[in-house]
């Protein structure tokens, strides 16, 4: 018979993201905006190439 998981059992899951690594740490606004400068310069190339 199956189980019922309730939030006991799932604690572990949001430990698991929330805990720290040893890698550089990323901003998000940081990498949005690198994403938005990287589109603006393919559109340009593709525009005048």
């Amino acid at each position: 018979m199956a189980s019922i998981q309730g939030p006991q059992s799932q604690a572990g899951i949001f430990n698991f993201y929330d805990a720290k690594d040893k890698g550089p740490d990323m901003n998000a606004k940081f990498f949005l905006v690198i994403v938005v400068v990287f589109a603006v310069i393919v559109l340009i190339f593709d525009h005048f190439l």
